[in-house]
């Protein structure tokens, strides 16, 4: 890959990443069923290009993850989204979901964001917070000057977290993903540096 030979140093990010609830972290092999509780719903995945997943696909999934994590320079950082703290059970902290972010022109310092969340999470800020979370460890251990993110028109859900994250919107693309069986708009958000830290 092009983007891969032209990074000059290796792309790291400081992992973990805390938030005041969020601990995002490189997913792990035993992530499986929790990835799969997500990743296999029809509702998550209604406005994605991917999903709903079998359980081979989402041990592909898993597995992907992993050999991104050993890549060198690394340009996908898909991350594991954990609540902190104990379950009422005592349970260990709960996988809710993943945040991603992808180094798609380094010369310009620019990556592609992204989130899912598990629904029992929706509506609770945590796609907010791990973006702001990620955003955060974008500009400040990549030195980025440019996030990015689209999402399928009807996905109002995303459009807003976009939003709240400071991102303006950029661009409406006509039929420009195959989503689910038909082809979408998209809008296109980005997010600059100078903006962030306003």
């Amino acid at each position: 890959m092009r983007l891969r030979r032209r990074l000059s140093a290796d792309p790291s990010l400081a992992l973990p990443i805390e938030t005041s609830r969020l601990l995002l972290r490189d997913f792990v092999s035993r992530d499986l069923e929790a990835v799969h509780a997500y990743s296999s719903a029809k509702e998550v995945t209604r406005y994605l290009i991917w999903g709903p997943n079998t359980l081979l696909q989402s041990k592909q999934t898993i597995r992907a993850f992993l050999d991104d994590q050993k890549e060198r320079p690394r340009i996908n950082f898909d991350l594991a989204i954990v609540r902190k703290g104990t379950t009422r059970r005592g349970d260990e902290p709960k996988l809710i979901g993943g945040v991603g972010l992808k180094l798609v022109d380094w010369d310009n310092r620019t990556a592609d964001i992204g989130y899912v969340l598990h629904p029992d999470y929706w509506g609770q800020g945590y796609a907010l917070e791990a973006a702001q979370g990620l955003a955060a460890a974008g500009f400040r251990d990549l030195g980025l000057q440019r996030i990015v993110a689209t999402c399928d028109q009807r996905n109002k859900a995303s459009a807003r977290v976009m939003e709240r994250l400071g991102m303006r919107r950029e661009g409406s693309f006509r039929r420009s993903k195959y989503i689910q069986g038909g082809w979408r708009d998209e809008f296109l958000y980005a997010l600059l540096a100078e903006e962030f830290y306003v």
